[in-house]
């Protein structure tokens, strides 16, 4: 895959800065898409996808939420941020950011887990015709598979509350748990993931009272099948609670792309254009027939 030329550029975020990795398709794009990343991932694992994403005619934003990755500017055991504060403010100032990048053309959205996970509690402009989350879910910790449920107790439960506690931050990397995160991050993740009804004890404290009855743009809320971090079950109540919202389940089968494993995070790593292309629904005939589309 050719490399792409990209613009770094700094976002304004409640006072402070998030740094993002514009991708600019050459002639006039199709749209310009927003990546909203995973908790604990960086921007810079999302290259390959942006890349792709601008050689089918799309510009591409990617960026490091507030104190992690690129946009770490203190150590993170400072730092005061919650997961909610990622997923409203950050992921608000990303979208502005784009509209200002892009200030012509349709805009669309792609949440990867904590990425798509604020649909209700955001506004749109009336530009954005397309929002499209994979992996995002309500991933309560009894959901997930038998083999994968070691690590999620001992995440939530053992070593993960512990070494926060102790470090003042979630010290991911040494204990093999993936990136660094700031402790009010995690301990909101613990919570959401540790209750059956996730985010909804937050609601009116944390978070503003979402509205679940609004129509959104083409609203497709997607997971890989063979998904551990999320399970597909999580994805489906999420669903579910925005079909409203006009919200179309969709399930990427592994098989039905010669692939061995699609998994969670690795399903937008390099590899995996034959995916993407379904994922982002490139085809127009495909639009039209959304609802059986790896359904």
């Amino acid at each position: 895959m050719m490399e792409q030329a990209a613009e770094k550029v700094a976002i304004p975020c409640a006072g402070s800065t998030i740094i993002g990795t514009f991708y600019r398709a050459s002639g006039s794009p199709r749209a310009s898409l927003v990546l909203n990343g995973a908790t604990g991932v960086p921007q810079r694992f999302y290259r390959h996808f942006a890349q792709w994403a601008v050689q089918q005619g799309l510009n591409v934003l990617t960026y490091d939420y507030r104190d992690f990755g690129e946009s770490l500017n203190r150590h993170q055991k400072d730092s005061p941020l919650t997961m909610a504060d990622w997923m409203l403010d950050d992921q608000s100032a990303a979208l502005s950011a784009l509209m200002n990048l892009a200030p012509h053309g349709p805009i669309w959205v792609l949440g990867h887990s904590l990425g798509g996970l604020g649909v209700a509690f955001h506004d749109y402009d009336p530009r954005v015709t397309r929002i499209t989350t994979i992996g995002s879910g309500f991933a309560y910790h009894w959901d997930h598979p038998w083999s994968y449920r070691p690590l999620v107790l001992t995440f939530w439960f053992l070593l993960g509350p512990l070494a926060t506690a102790l470090m003042g931050y979630l010290p991911g990397k040494s204990l093999g748990f993936g990136s660094d995160l700031p402790a009010g991050v995690y301990w909101q993740w613990r919570r959401w993931c540790t209750r059956r009804d996730f985010f909804a004890s937050d609601i009116g404290s944390a978070l503003p009272r979402p509205d679940y009855k609004r129509p959104l743009p083409q609203l497709r809320i997607c997971v890989a099948k063979d998904d551990v971090v999320v399970p597909a079950s999580g994805v489906q109540r999420y669903a579910e609670l925005l079909r409203d919202c006009g919200g179309c389940f969709v399930m990427f089968d592994p098989a039905d792309y010669d692939h061995r494993f699609l998994g969670h995070i690795e399903l937008l790593g390099a590899g995996n254009e034959a995916v993407w292309s379904d994922l982002l629904v490139l085809s127009e005939t495909a639009i039209n027939d959304i609802d059986v589309v790896n359904a």
